[in-house]
């Protein structure tokens, strides 16, 4: 299978080098890591060992594949968007932190999957990936039920040996994921800790309530995902990814703009046209935001 990754950075890198080693894989990314890509590859260590040649470029318009994962930061899905909408592909899915398949959707023709992936990985170096944690991909119809494309992307995962699965629950799973990271990936930022510090507390009650809210939420927005269901799916995480450092983290480490708008922030958003209180995702958000502004890392929009 011909498979696009978009975005080339830990996650992109490490599921797209994986992928490698039995499709034809483009990367797109940034330099040096793209050179380094088109000149040796890329190097997988950690969990898995493993050393593939996708192809890489730092040009993302005008590309043809069978389907694209979208693996950029939550921030950057509108300019992903408007590039993969030069191409052709037969189906887009995000593998993206945040609720940002309805921005896909909106700008591409295509079939638009939702995924989740539980995988734990750093970038070391241009071309080299850690994979921190084995975990595991899930596709499907981000609306419900099943879809042909899922079925194909999940066979062309398993076949790399990527641990996978297709469900046909995706709206829930879309809210879980999204209550997992509020907790997991801002409190690990702020704590400046890894995952597993959040088994006790107290940093485990506040992610626990930041999950919790998230389930409020969602089921105001109709979807059934109960309190006690997203803190369980938060606790395992953390159990399965004890020595992982959050994405969050890693971009506070690098002094980079943190996807907290596209987590916690998009919690808060929603929780207001819902009238749902959620002070636990407020005070993240804010105290992330401020850390920002702080760094002068925040983008205009």
């Amino acid at each position: 299978m011909e498979i696009l990754v978009f975005g080339a950075g830990s996650l992109g890198t490490l599921v797209g080098g994986l992928l490698a080693s039995v499709h034809d894989v483009t990367l797109v990314g940034r330099d040096p890591h793209v050179s380094t890509v088109q000149a040796d590859g890329v190097r997988i260590s950690g969990e898995i060992e493993a050393h593939t040649h996708p192809a890489a470029t730092t040009d993302g318009e005008g590309r043809e594949a069978d389907i694209a994962l979208v693996t950029v930061k939550a921030f950057d899905t509108d300019a992903a968007a408007a590039a993969l909408s030069t191409g052709s592909f037969e189906a887009v899915c995000s593998l993206q932190n945040g609720l940002t398949e309805e921005t896909l959707a909106a700008e591409l023709d295509v079939p638009v999957l939702a995924g989740t992936a539980t995988y734990g990985a750093r970038l070391v170096e241009p071309g080299h990936v850690a994979c921190t944690g084995v975990g595991r991909v899930v596709v499907g119809d981000r609306s419900g039920g099943t879809h042909p494309w899922a079925e194909r992307l999940g066979k062309a995962l398993r076949d790399a040996d990527v641990e996978t699965a297709v469900a046909a629950d995706m709206p829930r799973r879309r809210w879980e994921k999204l209550a997992v990271n509020a907790g997991i990936n801002a409190v690990t930022a702020l704590a400046r800790v890894e995952n597993g510090a959040l088994a006790e507390d107290p940093g485990r009650t506040v992610a626990r309530r930041a999950a919790r809210e998230t389930a409020q939420v969602a089921r105001a927005a109709g979807v059934d995902l109960p309190d006690d269901h997203a803190a369980g799916a938060l606790d395992e995480v953390v159990d399965a990814t004890a020595a992982n450092r959050s994405s969050m983290l890693q971009d506070i480490d690098a002094g980079r703009r943190t996807e907290v708008d596209a987590i916690n922030g998009e919690v808060v958003r929603r929780a207001e046209r819902r009238d749902v209180p959620v002070p636990t995702n407020r005070t993240l958000t804010g105290l992330l935001r401020t850390w920002e502004d702080g760094q002068g890392v925040v983008a205009d929009s």
